[in-house]
This record gives C-alpha cells, structure tokens and sequence, in this order.
C-alpha cells in the first residue's frame, strides 16, 4: 500500500515536531486514524474523553512547550465539539492546529449526514487560516502553512479533510503553473523598536517618579529583563492573570495579580502612579488603570494591534519583550530616590499578612483560602499549575506565593471553565517529571473535569512523576457567578440556578484506581497536601469549602457595596452566614 494524503498529513506533523495529537475518532477522521497507527516515527495519538478535552490540551500544550498544540476530530460534531477549546487557545495568543474531518466531496452541498460548512464555522476560531483539502497535492501547502501561520502568528489554524481525501493516494504537486511547493521550518525573529522610539520611551520612564509596571504573558521569556528594569526605575510589577506563574513573587517589588482577581497594593500603584509601563498584556479592565490623563504611558508589544488597545500610550514601541526590555535598560537612569518602590514594598508585605490573616477565619465547614495557604506552603519547587475559571481563580490569584522554576496557567482571555484538568494533562505529557497540581471549582469538575479525570487515570503510569494533584472546591455552588449576582447585579442568590449536587469526587477517584482524600476541617489541611504530595499516583482532593466567604475585590467600591447589601436585604437564602463572613474578612483588613 502505498502513502495515503492522510498518511502524508501526520508524517508532515512530524516533520515539523510535533510528537502528540490530541483527539477523539470517528468515522469522518478514519483514514488519518489509520494514518497514526502506521505511523511508527510519530506523532502519537493521545484519545481524550471529549473532543473539547481535546483541543484544551492542545492549547495547554502550547501555553506548557512555546510549540503548536494539535488537535483532531471527525466531521460534524466533533468539529463543533473542538470549539470552546480552540478559542482558548484564539484568545490567548497560543498557537493551536485543529485538523477535522469531513463528508466526501461529492456529497458536499447535499445537507449529507453531520455534513457542517466547515470552513465557514471555524472561520472565526481559526480566521488567520482555514482550508479544505480537495485534492491530493494541496495537503503540502496546507499543513505546512497552517503550522507555520499558527506558530508565527500565535494563533488557530484549522485544516478540513473530506473523508474521501484522506485515503487517496498522495501525490507531489506536478511542476507545472499553478503548483506550489512548499517547505517546512519557521525561526522566530526578535524584532526590536527604532532607536529613536526607545529614546522616547525612555525620556518618558526617566521622567516619572511613581513608575508602575503592568507585565502580561507576553513576559514569559523575558522575566529577568524585566526585573532589571524595574529594579533600575524603582517601579512596583503587576501580573495579569496570564502571567501569574512567569514573575515571582518573592521578588520585594512584585505587587501580585491586578483586577477584580487582584492585591491591594497593585490597585494602590495603578491609582497613584504616574508613569505606567504595559509589557506584554492586553489587560483589559479600564477601572484597575489609572484614570486618563492620570499617567504618561509606554507599552511593549509583539502584536501592533494591540498598542494603545487598552490605555493612551504616548510612546508605543512594536517589539519582542526581552530584547525591548534590555534596549530600554540601557537608556533609562537609575533612580536614587526609592520612596515609591518602598512604599509598595511594605504594602505588598502588609497584603501578604492579610491573606495569612483571612486565611485563618472560621468558616463552615472550611474556608477556601486557608486551603489555598496550605497549598502555597507546601507547593513543590517545579509544580505545574493549572488553575479552573470560578471563584477558586480568586485564590490562585492571591494566595499561591510563585517562585522560579514553577510554570502554570488558567484560561485567561476567554475565561472558560472546565480547562484545569486538560491543561494538567498537557503538563504533564509535556514534563513528566515534574508535578502537577489542577485547581478546580465543583461547578467545573462536573461540567467536564469528571471526565478529564479518566484521562488521567488512563494514562498516570507513563509519568516518570506519578504526583498529580486535583483540589475539588466543593461549595455545592457556582460560587462566582453567585457573588457576581449579588454584588454586580444586586440581586438575591437565585438557587434554581446555582446550586451545585454533591458528588463524593474522592470515591470516585478511587473507584478510576487514583487516591482520593478529603479535606472537611481546617485542621487536616496541611496533613492532605502533604499526603497528596507524595502520593504515588495521582490524587483528588474533595474539599469541602464554604461557599459564604466573598472573594473580596481589593478595594470596594460604593456601587459594589450597594450591590451586596440590597442583595441580603433582597431575600438572599444564605444573607446571615454571608453578612458574618464578609464581616469578618472586612474586620481583619480594618484591625491591621
């Protein structure tokens, strides 16, 4: 039997590196399945539970090696199950390849079986580059573009292959007009701004005496160069979410994480600052910036499309971070006078003794971030983390204490819940030697992370480190959509609506063959995390938290505080248990 088009697709994926796919089969995918079980050099099939499992992998895969996730999917429904995945990766800026099947091309336009205008549907997710396979010499061009276009513009690409394409006979393209012959291999350039641009960049940050530092993930490779440069400017350093692992915090001048999910001293720098330096982010909370007109700004971004995006920039500079950052470096004085960069560092250190404070607040049965302390002090020294979109994002955000050597990421620009588990998979696929830990809402463990579970409960004997960790958040609640009503909308908590089912997730892991431990008093906190820890395969934790403790916002502001109390005065099922909470979470900040 000679090479099929679908045999030639996945032995161009290894050509180009790529060692996993991550998917699911089907009928409309059968001839690249078959493809990858020929396929002795790679890559290997990695079946996940869901196709949407799939493709978060495939963008955690790429957040975890800096190399395009792949993912693979029959036609139909498992194209459509691809999505929520695929715009993780979209709206993060990592490049993902989703390949899909398709219906035969002489049924195309028939409204055939799971026949979907495949082209058209992803034409958002993967609008740099979306094509269909009609003939056999095209599939050349068409990976190798779509690996390319994906790695160098860090984004999805998709390529759709009819089920009758897959088997045909590969062909070369003939040399004749019209043929292309493409190649593989791309080389990411450092690109670096014009001297002039950075001399204006850098009159600006020398002029400012209360320089403040806004780092995005677009930093990931460039921590040290920052670090010198605020260092030299006396500036504070705030993380957007996507960046919470990539700085470290104990660094004396890193504020922590900005936002609603954010610290106190980064929302006091962003307030009294008068100089704002954006690195790397496309941060998109005007409120958590200073006000306009309040500072002169300079941002860095690889992307030019998003210069000026978030906040009046006086001096835009186009431009890789680290090599930007080491430019300006050489441009700008250092400042004698660090009374600015020492007040942050006290009110980081103060913030800091706040959340061991908050931490230690009674609650029924078990308050969340004193489950989060305990975590951060016994966090290994290369843990992946992998942290779930819900009120849990609150406390990865303030509480976990990174150092270098830890890696870890959420879903950030789309938010989605249901990624952790996936995104522990692709970690530890990627690092088998390290540990991971997936921290996840209730509310996301059963939308998903259930069946992820399986995954991992398949696959944890290839890890040369055993040690993957699940922390379950059981509030029975989708806990911060239910403070978002109360305090955003001023409604009551509206049950029907989010309520969560208890679900014994530590006897379920069991019964998959992993560990399952429980945690339902603060006292046996430290003893799980260390039990968990050195555990000898993967485990889930059941932890049972109180759903009444409010991820505070660094600061409250009149609307939310309205929110809030017409909400309890609204009818709220849980207003006295909430109201004593809240209390007693304000009393620790006021007693400081």
């Amino acid at each position: 039997m000679g090479q099929t088009v679908g045999d030639f697709i996945v032995s161009r994926l290894a050509e180009w590196g790529v060692e996993r796919v991550y998917g699911y089969s089907g009928d409309g995918i059968n001839g690249v399945m078959g493809a990858l079980r020929r396929a002795e050099a790679g890559p290997r099939l990695i079946p996940t539970r869901h196709e949407e499992i799939a493709a978060f992998t495939a963008a955690a895969h790429a957040k975890f090696t800096d190399t395009p996730g792949v993912c693979v999917a029959t036609s139909g429904p498992g194209a459509v199950h691809l999505l929520n995945g695929l715009y993780d990766a979209k709206k993060d800026h990592v490049p993902a390849v989703a390949l899909v099947g398709q219906q035969a091309r002489m049924s195309l336009g028939t409204d055939y079986q799971q026949e979907i205008d495949l082209t058209a549907l992803y034409k958002d997710v993967a609008g740099d580059y979306v094509h269909l396979v009609a003939d056999a010499p095209q599939a050349r061009h068409l990976v190798d573009q779509a690996l390319r276009i994906a790695t160098a513009r860090r984004t999805v690409t998709a390529i759709v292959v009819p089920n009758d394409v897959q088997d045909l006979p590969m062909v070369d393209p003939p040399r004749s007009h019209g043929a292309v012959f493409s190649g593989i291999g791309y080389r990411p350039p450092r690109t670096v701004p014009e001297p002039a641009d950075l001399d204006a960049a850098a009159a600006v940050l020398n002029a400012g005496e209360k320089v403040a530092i806004l780092a995005g993930a677009g930093c990931k490779h460039a921590v040290d160069e920052l670090l010198a440069l605020a260092d030299i400017l006396g500036a504070g350093i705030a993380k957007a979410i996507l960046a919470k692992t990539m700085i470290p915090d104990d660094v004396d001048y890193v504020t922590g994480t900005v936002g609603l999910l954010g610290t106190e001293p980064s929302a006091d720098m962003m307030a009294d600052c008068d100089t704002l330096l954006l690195v790397g982010t496309r941060f998109p909370y005007a409120e958590f910036l200073p006000e306009e007109g309040q500072a002169r700004a300079v941002q860095i971004d690889i992307d030019a499309e998003a210069l000026g995006l978030r906040y009046p920039i006086e001096v835009n500079l186009a431009g890789d971070a680290a090599t930007t950052l080491a430019a300006l470096a050489e441009r700008v004085t250092r400042k004698t006078d660090r009374a600015w960069q020492n007040t942050l560092i006290d009110k980081t250190r103060d913030w800091w003794r706040l959340m061991d404070e908050r931490a230690e607040i009674a609650a029924d049965p078990v308050n969340p971030q004193a489950v989060f302390a305990g975590l951060s002090r016994h966090l290994p020294a290369d843990a992946m983390l992998a942290c779930d979109v819900g009120s849990g994002t609150n406390w990865y955000a303030r509480y976990l204490r990174v150092r270098r050597g830890m890696a870890g990421s959420v879903s950030g620009g789309l938010a989605s819940m249901g990624n952790a588990l996936p995104y522990l998979l692709a970690a530890k696929f990627a690092q088998p030697g390290r540990p991971a830990i997936a921290m996840v809402g209730d509310g996301a463990m059963q939308m998903l992370g259930n069946q992820a579970l399986m995954d991992v409960a398949r696959y944890w004997r290839e890890w040369r480190d055993p040690r993957a960790v699940v922390l379950v958040l059981n509030n029975r609640d989708l806990n911060q959509v239910t403070w978002e009503q109360r305090v955003m909308e001023g409604d009551p908590k509206f049950e029907t609506s989010q309520d969560l089912p208890d679900f014994a997730y530590d006897e379920y892991a069991r019964l998959l063959g992993l560990t399952g431990l429980r945690i339902e008093s603060p006292e046996a906190i430290d003893a799980v995390w260390r039990e968990a820890l050195a555990a000898d395969r993967p485990v889930v934790i059941n932890a049972y938290t109180d759903p009444g403790i409010a991820p505070l916002p660094p600061h409250i502001g009149f609307e939310q505080a309205k929110g809030f109390m017409t909400s309890m005065l609204g009818g709220d099922p849980e207003a006295g248990d909430v109201i004593r909470d809240s209390m007693k979470e304000m009393f620790a900040k006021w007693r400081r």
